[in-house]
Parts: structure tokens; C-alpha cells; sequence
């Protein structure tokens, strides 16, 4: 960093929750006098934070000058603060304000228990992978981007989208359909799995795609390799390709969009880090109640 004497530590929070506020201001006040500098992009003025511009967090990011991305909101909150921080590796350490997610802490700690983390640097992180998409028009590629969760590639309309899906530069099969959806591990919990998908734990290395109301026998989800060039082909008038829900962008007959894991994936942080499957049981609710254990 610049200033060899102190920290930088990047505090992101949901622009609108007041819980969140409320939260940052108890945080801020545990954290002063510990040598930590506080930025944020939040559109919101907190005492002894400097407030940053687009450019002036790009900067810091690609000069490695900020140790770790506290989140205070929920799963889009999350998916934001890693937007901002991408190609690096910088930590996200999320604290979930609202409903269980999959990208936060399992449970919500005090404000002294992550004012210590933070000090202490008492987080483990790990790493997620993340989707790269390309859109290519006549040969041209005219639109680039990545998501952590999944790309969707659905109807404009109400007309279903005719979509041709190739696996490895081979075609696999042809769709009338609402759309596919290509997930990583971590969004296997978003909208995949309500879509049918299977739940994917974090370690594998997997892609899932999953059509949407297909019309054909073989619409199942599939699990596929990580290394799987995965190309879809428009082949009606339009659609939208969605990535995280984040970044949208009109396609038209004839793009074809190719799908690939990225070498550059995203770090999550947690204090307390949960098991998957203890992730699981909390999130839905799950019936375990009077298990005996091993």
C-alpha cells in the first residue's frame, strides 16, 4: 500500500437498508483507532470514511492497495462489491442483512465479532469460479463479460426463443424454449435451483446447464466440465442475455454466445466458515432435527 503505516479495507453497503446503515456506523466506530483507512463508493456519508470515485477504486484495486471488501447487505449487495473489485484478490467478506444467502456468512455476527476479524485478519477465504461470456455477430465479438453466479439467455417476448446449444464444438441439441441458464457451483443455488437444477457444492468444478420449459424430450439439466466450450446459437428474432442479473444485452438471430470457466475467480471471506451442507440446512430449513451425529 501507499501508506506503509496504515490498512485499507473497502466498506460496501446496501444503499437503501437502514439495518445496514446502522450496522456500518457500529462498525466504524469499533474500527477507529486501529490503524485502518475505510473507502467506500457507497452513496452514503459515513463519518471518517473517504469516499471514492469509480476511477479512484480502480486504481486502488489494480495497485493491490486494498486488503479486503466488507459487505453489508445481502447476496446483490455481494455480487456488486465484486463487481467493483473484479481481476483481483481482494476478499469479499459479506454480512448478510437480510434472508439466509449462499455468498454471505451463515449467520450474522456481532459488530465486535467482525470489528475483531477485521483487525485480526481472523478470515479464511475461498475461491469461487466464475463464467466468462463472449457475444459473437457475424464473426465480430461485440459484447464480453463474466458472472459469478450464472448467464441466462432468455425470451424478449412472448414467443419462445429458438436456441442451438454446441458442447465441445459439437451440437448437442435444438430448443423451442424460455431460455437456458448456464450456472456456476455458487449459483447452482440461485435461480438454476429454482429452475429445476441441481445443487452443485462449492469445491467441484462444474458447469450446469439447464433449459427452460423446453419443448423436447432431452431438456434435463446437465453437468458438464469446467474446461467445456459451451456455445448457444440464437436462431429467432431475439433474446436477452442476463449475467447475475447484473448485466443485460439484446441478441439478435444469428449471435452466438460462447460460455467458458475463467481462471480469474472470485474470493469469498468468512469468519465463521460454515459447512455447505450446514449452509443448506439453514437456507431451506431443512428437517434435521434430533440427529444423533456420528
Amino acid at each position: 500500500m501507499s501508506n506503509d503505516t496504515s490498512r485499507r479495507v473497502l466498506l460496501v453497503v446496501h444503499p437503501t437498508r437502514i439495518d445496514a446503515k446502522n450496522a456500518a456506523e457500529e462498525l466504524l466506530s469499533k474500527l477507529a483507532g486501529h490503524n485502518l483507512e475505510i473507502v467506500s463508493t457507497t452513496e452514503i456519508d459515513f463519518s471518517g470514511v473517504r469516499r471514492l470515485s469509480s476511477a479512484e477504486l480502480e486504481l486502488l484495486v489494480s495497485k493491490a492497495e486494498i486488503e479486503l471488501a466488507v459487505v453489508l447487505g445481502g447476496d446483490g449487495t455481494i455480487l456488486r462489491a465484486a463487481e467493483s473489485i473484479r481481476g483481483s484478490s481482494i476478499p469479499v467478506l459479506g454480512v448478510n442483512m437480510g434472508h439466509v444467502g449462499f455468498l454471505a456468512q451463515i449467520g450474522r455476527p456481532s459488530i465486535s465479532e467482525l470489528a475483531s476479524a477485521i483487525v485480526g485478519k481472523n478470515y479464511e477465504s475461498e475461491r469461487r469460479m466464475v463464467l466468462q461470456y463472449r457475444v459473437e455477430r457475424g464473426g465480430e465479438t461485440i459484447s464480453h463479460g463474466w458472472a459469478l453466479n450464472e448467464v441466462t439467455i432468455e425470451r424478449s417476448s412472448e414467443a419462445m426463443v429458438q436456441l442451438l446449444l454446441q458442447i465441445d464444438h459439437r451440437p448437442l441439441s435444438r430448443w423451442g424454449c424460455d431460455g437456458i441458464i448456464c450456472a456456476t457451483p455458487t449459483g447452482s443455488t440461485a435461480y438454476a435451483f429454482s429452475a429445476g437444477g441441481p445443487i452443485v457444492w462449492p469445491e467441484v468444478e462444474a458447469l450446469v446447464l439447464l433449459p427452460l420449459a423446453a419443448h423436447a424430450l432431452f431438456s434435463r439439466p446437465m453437468v458438464i466440465s469446467p474446461d467445456s466450450v459451451i456455445a448457444v446459437d440464437i436462431e429467432s428474432e431475439e433474446a436477452t442475455l442476463s449475467a447475475d442479473g447484473l448485466r443485460k444485452f439484446q441478441l439478435i438471430e444469428n449471435d452466438r454466445v460462447i460460455l467458458t470457466s475463467d481462471n480469474s475467480p472470485v474470493k469469498l471471506a468468512h469468519i465463521d466458515p460454515a459447512l455447505f451442507t450446514d449452509r443448506l440446512v439453514a437456507k431451506f430449513k431443512l428437517p434435521v432435527e434430533g440427529w444423533r451425529g456420528e
